[in-house]
């Protein structure tokens, strides 16, 4: 059980990452530094964007529930 919390919380997180660094920069950070700033033929619609927000917000609560159930597991050892 606590190997298989282990394994979806890698790769939640790891798509978790993938689907931020996806979005499209709105100021002049850190994305404008690496060439953020620029505009992209392939951010350009709003509901590939939109979907995206959805996809994010779905996987990042995901990434918080498996958190919460690895973390009440290991301080009160059901596993």
């Amino acid at each position: 059980m606590k190997l298989a919390l282990e394994i979806l919380l890698v790769l939640s997180s790891i798509i978790l990452m993938i689907l931020v660094l996806m979005h499209r920069g709105k100021g002049g950070g850190l994305s404008s530094l690496f060439g953020g700033g620029m505009q992209s033929s392939l951010s350009g619609s709003s509901v590939v964007e939109r979907n995206l927000d959805i996809y994010t917000v779905a996987v990042g609560l995901v990434w918080l529930a498996l958190i919460l159930v690895f973390g009440l597991g290991v301080s009160f050892q059901w596993f």
